[in-house]
């Protein structure tokens, strides 16, 4: 869970699991274009995402292609759900506050 929040901590990394989700398979090369990133800097970035799990790749000939997998995220995500009910009632407490503030 450590490596993906990591992963996640970069907004080109989260760009690039976006781009993924609405464009699965992309090769390295037009990832790096999308980012105006040169391919070594696209490498790290994909390095870093493949460690957490959140991509796999596969070569075809010359070209890489790129996929999303997004399975490590549901850990997280259910970790996040455990803590959901303390900013839940901060919320609520916010919104009574808002709506208390518009009554006067």
């Amino acid at each position: 869970m450590d490596r993906t929040f990591w992963a996640l901590a970069d907004p080109t990394r989260r760009g690039v699991l976006q781009r993924l989700m609405d464009q699965p398979g992309l090769s390295v090369s037009e990832l790096a274009g999308s980012f105006s990133l040169k391919l070594p800097g696209m490498t790290k970035h994909l390095d870093v995402l493949s460690d957490a799990g959140l991509i796999t790749r596969t070569k075809a000939g010359r070209t890489v292609a790129v996929t999303l997998s997004a399975t490590p995220m549901q850990e997280a995500i259910a970790w996040l759900n455990r803590y959901e009910r303390f900013w839940s009632v901060s919320l609520d407490r916010l919104t009574a506050l808002v709506n208390e503030d518009g009554e006067q």
